[in-house]
């Protein structure tokens, strides 16, 4: 059986890297400006993907280290230093108040352009972010077309639509219609922004 402690402990340790690897590279390639849907939907569960580098860390020191001291000596630092750290980013993703699709709706007369409509909070507020969406899975592209923050109702968002296959209106509710044009690629020519 103990021949045997090594690899696994590698393999835990190669686990642990790829799976930070996997966060840092969700946020080099997600996000709202160009950014690949699917690294989103990963970076989504970095806090569960955090937690299970650590273990995977842990559990490379208790199988990989055969003395004692020594497992006390490298296992201590990494718990003093990961758990801590884990717990926080696990309250201020907790604190973040996670997104939500609301809607989704084609483009007309597009079957590879979508808009999209998140629904979050910020403490009381409502906020909507509203994107658009091009491409296939799993190249699809993501762009932001509008925040709208709810602390006052003027700025809710009552209406995302397209007017046509490279046009989307947004509407308040207190009113204020805001026109986007996008461009082929997806990109839209300006971000709206209200509250």
């Amino acid at each position: 059986m103990a021949p045997y402690r090594r690899p696994l402990a590698c393999a835990l340790i190669v686990l642990a890297v790829v799976l930070v690897g996997t966060v840092l590279a969700a946020f080099r390639w997600g996000g709202p400006d160009g950014g690949l849907v699917v690294m989103d939907q990963v970076g989504e569960h970095f806090v569960a993907l955090g937690w299970l580098s650590l273990t995977a860390l842990c559990g490379a020191v208790l199988l990989g280290v055969r003395r004692p001291m020594t497992r006390v000596a490298v296992g201590v630092p990494v718990l003093v230093l990961g758990a801590p750290a884990m717990c926080l980013v696990t309250l201020l993703a907790m604190l973040g108040g996670g997104e939500k699709q609301a809607a989704s709706l084609p483009a007309p007369g597009r079957d590879d352009r979508r808009l999209v409509v998140e629904r979050g909070t910020a403490m009381i507020d409502p906020l909507w972010y509203v994107y658009v969406q091009q491409g296939a899975w799993p190249r699809e592209r993501r762009w932001a077309v509008g925040y709208f923050n709810g602390d006052a109702t003027d700025n809710e968002l009552r209406e995302a639509v397209w007017t046509g296959p490279d046009r989307i209106r947004l509407t308040t509710e207190g009113g204020v219609v805001h026109e986007v044009n996008v461009a082929p690629g997806g990109r839209p020519d300006r971000t709206v922004s209200a509250g």
